[in-house]
């Protein structure tokens, strides 16, 4: 008996416990669960870059905050940095974590995909990104901000990716001098510009190859209203990193995408990202974007981001 409301105990202060380190960001649809390294409710006048990393299929925010923490600290710029891990919860989190109705949730996928989230209200996940990077732009609070890195692993990487090519400009950070930077780390697949791909397939057996989010047919609605050649172009111009562990090589890894639209891409993610990065540079010669491998790391977010590889991508000297 004693031993059955031990556990009964121990299961109400896990729930209880719950968000240890995360905190909330209102938006109109509801609260956005993050993790913050300093409390950005107050001016934050040494803080010149802000991280914003996002976690992967796990969902694991605190896991990454800890990540970017470490790895500013690392670079010896953890007291100039604020870093922000956004949590994008799903219906089960919620349920199994018993958070209250305010907190935003999606859908398994939508989240990657930047659908909107099913409840309180319905808010893109990327437009919960623009609402993090515009309240960055708030100069009383963040007066020595120069850069926003939005950087993300596998699952996150998706999103950063996606993120990056469909993203709504940001006028202010132009304004006031701040910088936009990605950072697309080991994702599983991307979003390519056109129906060319790099292994050769029957289209007739994967007829949904070039719906979003492996390509640019029927778009979500957070990227509507703009051509496929408004959004390459505003793609190609935006400051983007592909970072990619040379170890990410497992065809059969447990969390890679397996379905034929992420299939005609290659065989594994390392593979995934050189085939992407080859075919823009076919398209743009001229491509701003930039490729890095890390030596010796697979699927790993943190073995990524605090490698000295992912160290000067994300605080470059």
């Amino acid at each position: 008996m004693f031993k059955r409301w031990g556990v009964l105990l121990g299961l109400l202060v896990s729930c209880s416990t719950w968000g240890a380190g995360l905190d909330r960001f209102p938006l109109t649809a509801g609260d956005l669960s993050l993790g913050l390294s300093q409390d950005w409710r107050q001016p934050l006048p040494r803080v010149t870059r802000a991280l914003i990393i996002v976690h992967g299929r796990l969902r694991d925010a605190q896991t990454y905050l800890e990540s970017g923490e470490k790895a500013a600290e690392n670079a010896g710029q953890g007291a100039s940095t604020l870093v922000i891990a956004p949590r994008f919860l799903i219906e089960a989190d919620a349920r199994h974590e018993h958070v209250d109705d305010q907190l935003l949730r999606w859908t398994d996928n939508g989240w990657m995909a930047g659908e909107p989230s099913t409840g309180p209200g319905h808010v893109s996940s990327y437009g919960a990104l623009d609402q993090i990077i515009k309240h960055l732009g708030n100069r009383r609070l963040f007066p020595a901000l120069k850069e926003i890195v939005v950087a993300g692993h596998s699952g996150g990487g998706q999103v950063v990716q996606r993120f990056a090519l469909t993203s709504h400009d940001h006028p202010k950070l132009q304004t006031e001098g701040i910088a936009l930077r990605y950072v697309v780390a080991n994702p599983s697949s991307y979003a390519y510009l056109t129906a060319q791909r790099p292994v050769q397939f029957d289209a007739a057996t994967c007829p949904g190859f070039n719906d979003w989010k492996y390509g640019l047919d029927n778009l979500t609605a957070y990227a509507k209203g703009r051509s496929p050649a408004q959004l390459e172009q505003a793609y190609v111009s935006r400051d983007v990193t592909y970072l990619l562990g040379q170890q990410d090589i497992d065809p059969n890894h447990h969390a890679l995408d397996k379905g034929c639209e992420a299939e005609t891409q290659g065989a594994y993610r390392l593979i995934r990202g050189h085939h992407y990065f080859d075919y823009l540079k076919q398209r743009h010669p001229q491509l701003r974007h930039q490729l890095v491998e890390v030596p010796g790391v697979g699927h790993n977010g943190d073995g990524m981001f605090t490698s000295p590889q992912g160290q000067k991508v994300l605080f470059p000297e």
